[in-house]
């Protein structure tokens, strides 16, 4: 358009240049002058015009250059951002790992602390934290965008509760779940995993406390890195073998997650989608699968459907493939079949009972040959050190300090006080580890398995005492030649002639305890069988001892729950018919009262109604003894009651107890003697074994 102006400009000029010079003569030469000015105007317009459009064009062209420079830059500097911005994003993939435990005994708390260096190692921040010292109403929200993963270590307590540290922590996070105020978003963005401990015997409470926090955590919109562990502190059920084992493998799965989260990866799919397929359909089931898992009830069939396929290590090798999954045109047929059997009461030929997994109904085939034994080895090694010799698979002897003291000329248990038991002679031995209660003032610290069932290898009765003796026997000899030692004493000792079958444990569970019992009379060893009062039919069924004992450590419903803390759940019309059993046997029977202070001395009443419905022979009371420190009891010396309180509390006993006397005291046990007066030989001579 510039070009198009600048050339009318100077046609016009030309056709009026030509007009000038034709009127040039008419006028003066000063006129002419201004007059060619005038009449040439439009080249001087022209020539305005045409550098005007000269300058206005290098204008714009540099303009252009300058904004293209401009924009460059721009393209440069945006791209440098984004770069930036990637890199810091590759960087804060995970920004740390912060470990939060609820740990009643420590072994929660240890575990935090072995994770907690195992990350560092990978060169991510890890951060330990007690749950009694985090406020989750103002801390837990920020977790969502700090890009951290949490960890959570709960130990399930005393029916199925937290710990006292965590009780704050679950009581806000199950509250913040149900409560409109926070909203089903609260915790969108945070990432957690979740590792329980708890013990599977506790058939109704196990790992409660694991999978209520994964549940609750789940409802807020928090997102699972990984399916949630479990440690299991029964050692026959436990997968890996101890709780310890299974954090083990736990642990490892967690660092290979964390790992891959840290390089930015999604988790990725089974690997059974089809090549180039869509993994939209495996999400979506992993979803539906999450929140069936985090609706669940605490029962062990709907706990195994939130395991992935990859994780369930107990059933048999045909389970396992495509994922465990049975098809639901074929489940039908199964269920029939599993039905046809279960009508039929079919067994296979060789011996083998078919039973129905929990899991989609596969079938399942146990033997006696597949059952375990009760010593693993983890629990040999602790019963080693603390000083047993254990026999076969299921059976331990150990030395009595009374022994050694007897030994050594000095006095003697209370058993040589009562009843004129020689603490040199006697064996403590037991057929059985395992127990049906987890006692708060247990000796043993809870190292034995428990259960309420024999469902382990059994070792024959004659091996069994047998072996009992030869290690007795061994662990005598190991005292001659030591000075102090009587000669007399230390031969007498290596024949055994009394049998305290109360080292830990619960003997009448063991299937052959009434052939092991008549072994020793054979023998002419005395028995003294302890029982703590859970197998009424057992004690029906036992032949006569030479003194029977249940344990009566508390007088109601609620004491002896919380003491012997008893693996049944109808634990308390089992102690009622125990001691219902006892009064029917027609032999020495005794009741052993354990007395813990602030826990069950004030039951008086109670404690007379039960002695009632038993009428033992003999109650022995005992003040409860204190083993020191220990990670499965949370007794002190504050709970040892002095000998005084114990003798106050037999008279207040005796006193209510019309048919009964003191009888005898033993001030170095902490124990007295209270007898019935149905017959008075007691008063002279109480029956002497020898």
């Amino acid at each position: 358009m510039l070009s198009l102006f600048v050339t009318v400009l100077v046609f016009t000029g030309v056709v009026c240049s030509s007009d000038s010079r034709a009127s040039q003569d008419v006028h003066s030469p000063s006129e002419n002058y201004l007059m060619s000015i005038w009449h040439n105007r439009l080249y001087v317009y022209s020539a305005a015009a045409l550098l005007f459009g000269v300058w206005l064009s290098l204008k714009m062209a540099l303009k252009n250059k300058s904004f293209s420079k401009d924009a460059a830059l721009w393209v440069r500097k945006a791209e440098q951002k984004n770069n930036s911005s990637s890199d810091r994003d590759a960087e804060v993939h995970v920004s740390g790992v912060k470990i939060f435990y609820g740990s009643q005994t420590g072994t929660a708390k240890g575990f935090a602390n072995e994770l907690s260096e195992e990350v560092n190692t990978l060169g991510i921040p890890a951060e330990v934290i007690d749950m009694k010292d985090y406020d989750p109403d103002d801390q837990l929200a920020d977790e969502c965008v700090s890009k951290s993963v949490c960890v959570f270590l709960v130990a399930t307590y005393t029916d199925g509760q937290p710990t006292e540290n965590a009780e704050w922590f679950c009581k806000w996070l199950e509250e913040a779940s149900t409560d409109f105020r926070y909203g089903k978003t609260y915790l969108k963005g945070l990432r957690y995993a979740v590792f329980g401990l708890g013990n599977s015997v506790y058939v109704g409470h196990y790992n409660t406390v694991g999978k209520n926090v994964d549940k609750w955590l789940w409802m807020l919109s928090g997102k699972r890195i990984m399916t949630r562990g479990e440690g299991d502190c029964n050692v026959v059920k436990s997968r890996n073998g101890s709780v310890q084992a299974d954090f083990q493998a736990w642990k490892v799965k967690f660092v290979n997650r964390l790992q891959a989260l840290a390089r930015g990866e999604k988790k990725s799919c089974n690997g059974n989608c089809k090549t180039g397929g869509s993994c939209k359909n495996k999400k979506k089931e992993k979803q539906e699968e999450e929140e069936r898992a985090a609706a669940q009830n605490n029962s062990s069939e709907e706990e195994l459907i939130e395991s992935s396929s990859d994780e369930e290590e107990s059933g048999p090798s045909d389970e396992k493939k495509s994922g465990s999954v049975v098809d639901m045109e074929d489940l039908g047929n199964i269920m029939n079949s599993i039905k046809k059997a279960k009508a039929k009461g079919e067994v296979q030929g060789d011996g083998q009972m078919v039973k129905l997994s929990k899991l989609n109904g596969v079938k399942r085939v146990e033997d006696e040959e597949e059952r375990r034994e009760m010593i693993t080895p983890a629990l040999r090694e602790a019963l080693t050190k603390q000083g047993y010799k254990l026999i076969g698979s299921h059976s331990g002897v150990k030395l009595c300090r009374w022994t050694k003291s007897m030994l050594r000329g000095r006095g003697g248990c209370y058993k040589h006080t009562f009843y004129g038991i020689e603490s040199h002679r006697c064996m403590e031995t037991t057929p059985s580890l395992a127990c049906a209660n987890k006692c708060v003032f247990c000796w043993r610290h809870h190292t034995n398995p428990v259960g309420t069932e024999w469902r382990w290898k059994m070792d024959p009765a004659e091996k069994i005492l047998q072996d009992a003796v030869e290690k007795h026997q061994s662990m005598i000899r190991q005292f001659r030649g030591v000075p102090g030692v009587k000669p007399e004493r230390y031969e007498e000792g290596l024949s055994v002639k009394h049998c305290a079958l109360s080292l830990v444990g619960e003997p009448i569970m063991y299937p052959e305890i009434n052939a092991f019992i008549r072994l020793l009379h054979f023998y002419r060893i005395s028995s003294f069988l302890v029982t703590n009062a859970q197998f009424p039919q057992e004690i029906r069924s036992l032949v006569p001892v030479t003194q029977l004992y249940v344990s009566v450590d508390a007088s109601t419903k609620d004491s002896l729950k919380k003491i012997d803390r008893p693996l049944f759940k109808d634990f308390w019309p089992r102690f009622l018919d125990s001691l219902r059993a006892l009064g029917e046997k027609r032999q020495r029977t005794v009741y052993r009262l354990t007395l813990v202070k602030a826990w069950n001395v004030e039951e008086m009443q109670a404690y007379s109604e039960l002695i009632a419905l038993g009428q033992p022979d003999f109650i022995e009371v005992k003040g409860v003894t204190y083993c020191g420190e220990s990670s499965a009891s949370s007794l002190t010396m504050a709970n040892v009651p002095w000998h005084q309180e114990v003798v106050a509390f037999v008279q207040q006993l005796a006193d209510m107890l019309p048919q009964y006397e003191i009888a005898c005291e033993h001030e170095h046990s902490n124990c007295l003697l209270i007898a019935h007066t149905k017959g008075t030989k007691w008063k002279v001579d109480i029956f002497r074994l020898q």
